[in-house]
């Protein structure tokens, strides 16, 4: 049957067939002519009204106008096509992105089907993007291969059917999963894993995208770009970063610039490399003010969005608890009246029922109560995350400041002066990060920080040739902020040293051990030795004149104890008792 090709379907029809603008990137076009055709499609015509509402409800997220994008999924779920209205990606948007899995996990896991090969690896891909965003990227990077291998049995399956619609969907969604793939190994620092999933996932979108995905090709070139400035590859690097490169977003757009600075700074063209970092700051003050105060109005209206759907839902319930209580009131005045000759016998049992009634209705307030409590504690929660988040920020341009006036100094003490600087400001910025990355945002696991920190210490001496063992057995040990931040520092002194002192000589023996103990009294005990070349005999005047030493005292300070220091033959050992 012919379509009229002046009706609204018949403009649909053309649409999806040419491919959507958003597609392109047009996102104002997309929508808008969703939004004409959607004033055209009979009311009763609910399979083009859901698509229509589904191209609007993507592109509003596109255009980052929550609002909207909430009203259109209540849309939806008024026709019945949906039995929830989801938050999950919206939440991912503002940044929130464990509630957004929370969320995602509660809405889709259980309307997937177990041989729902492509449900499946989309479900597992979306987590991993949740993860891998939160910068957990390890348990991303296991997600994202659960969802490789079942869009591998499902490609393998509809390539024998010769189903061409579902393979290059099938297909497109593996290009995206190995790009995924890439980045996580980009993150993790195993460049040269990454690069062959990132080449890959580009030839794969290029082959089924039809022109589409444009964002996640830059992404996965800019990866590429990273992967080889890493491996000092520059002339492959640059290839990755050509004027043709679409940054059709902003993050896209301060990612080139970064890996551009980067580049220049290897190749030691020093201007260039502060010309592009001037640039991403100068594009991050234009739009980080506007960009906090819409970001908190959206996350405002999308919660306050959500606790009205939820007192719809339990007002719902609430009228039919009231509908059950009515007819149980009148089912007992009813077998009262029948059983009037029985007065004494049923007293005893009307005063059961009420106490039941009555504990029923204790416990609904009392849950009523607790889901007010729940919600204020998430509410702080994100804020508390925000507030960590953006203090870590801070401090990483504290430390990119650090660096850029390092590398514009040519004072050996002054440069030595930032470089400790920067070491003591990249420690404080570890723990806000640890911080917003914990569930619990009271206190921090110190076995991961004391690990992250040490990598960071590793990272800058291992240019230099050191290659030393280092343990560290704090398993279980967790302290608030106001202890963490100087244990942070501290051990950042303690390794330094090490590293810069303690083995002159990198005979591959070298050996740093680092205890942090805690009683069921919660006192603690604290020990950090190397088995180095130990203090010189001038160490006691040594202390009075060294930045380093008098800060670690200060904070031991702080601790409410002292440092104790033992040098021997066989290296120098510093303690502490704390509580």
């Amino acid at each position: 049957v012919g379509i009229d090709r002046d009706t609204p379907g018949a403009k649909l029809h053309v649409y999806t067939a040419l491919g959507a603008p958003s597609d392109l990137g047009d996102y104002d076009k997309a929508l808008a002519i969703a939004k004409e055709l959607y004033t055209r499609v009979d009311d009763f015509d609910i399979y083009f009204n859901s698509k229509l509402l589904d191209l609007m409800d993507d592109n509003y997220g596109k255009l980052n106008m929550y609002p909207e994008q909430i009203e259109v999924r209540k849309k939806i779920h008024d026709l019945g096509i949906s039995d929830n209205v989801v938050f999950y990606d919206i939440y991912s948007n503002l940044g929130l992105y464990r509630t957004a899995m929370g969320d995602y996990i509660e809405k889709v896991k259980k309307n997937i089907e177990e041989n729902d090969f492509y449900g499946q690896a989309e479900y597992y891909n979306m987590l991993g993007n949740f993860l891998r965003l939160d910068n957990s990227s390890a348990t991303a990077l296991s997600n994202y291969k659960k969802a490789k291998s079942f869009i591998t049995v499902l490609l393998n399956d509809v390539t024998r059917q010769n189903e061409e619609s579902e393979k290059t969907k099938a297909g497109l969604l593996n290009g995206v999963i190995e790009g995924n793939i890439g980045k996580c190994y980009v993150q993790l620092k195993q460049y040269e894993d990454a690069i062959p999933y990132l080449e890959s996932a580009i030839a794969t979108i290029k082959e089924f995208g039809n022109g589409t995905l444009t964002s996640e090709t830059t992404e996965n070139s800019l990866a590429i770009s990273e992967c080889y400035l890493h491996l000092e590859d520059y002339a492959r690097a640059t290839d990755y970063l050509s004027d043709d490169l679409q940054t059709n977003s902003t993050e896209n757009l301060l990612q080139k610039n970064r890996l551009l600075s980067m580049y220049y700074d290897k190749t030691e063209d020093f201007k260039n490399a502060a010309f592009y970092l001037r640039r991403n700051l100068r594009i991050r003050d234009s739009i980080i003010g506007n960009e906090s105060e819409l970001r908190k109005q959206q996350l405002a209206t999308v919660m306050s969005e959500e606790r009205e759907l939820s007192k719809t839902m339990m007002a719902k319930q609430k009228l039919e608890i009231e509908k059950s209580r009515r007819e149980f009131d009148a089912q007992e005045r009813t077998s009262k009246l029948v059983l009037i000759s029985f007065f004494f016998t049923l007293l005893g049992f009307a005063g059961l029922v009420y106490a039941y009634l009555k504990s029923i209705k204790n416990q609904r307030l009392i849950a009523e109560q607790k889901y007010i409590i729940e919600n204020s504690l998430v509410e702080k929660d994100s804020l508390l995350k925000e507030i960590h988040h953006r203090v870590k920020n801070n401090l990483q341009m504290v430390s990119s400041l650090l660096s850029l006036q390092t590398k514009n100094t040519r004072s050996k003490a002054a440069i030595e002066a930032l470089e400790e600087g920067k070491s003591r400001v990249k420690a404080m910025a570890l723990i806000h990060q640890k911080l917003y990355q914990n569930e619990d945002l009271s206190v921090i696991e110190m076995q991961g920080y004391i690990e992250s920190l040490i990598n960071s210490v590793q990272s800058v001496y291992r240019k230099n040739g050191h290659n030393i063992a280092i343990e560290v057995d704090t398993e279980g040990v967790e302290l608030d902020i106001d202890r963490a931040i100087p244990f942070g520092l501290i051990l950042n002194e303690l390794v330094s040293n090490s590293f810069k002192y303690a083995f002159p000589v990198d005979d591959g023996k070298g050996k740093i051990h680092i205890i942090i103990k805690k009683s069921e009294s919660q006192e603690g005990f604290f020990e950090y030795s190397d088995n180095g070349i130990g203090l010189p005999e001038d160490s006691e005047d040594l202390s009075k004149s060294s930045m380093g030493i008098r800060l670690m005292n200060r904070l031991a300070n702080q601790l409410q104890t002292t440092l104790n220091v033992d040098s021997g033959v066989s290296g120098v050992r510093y303690w502490f008792n704390f509580k």
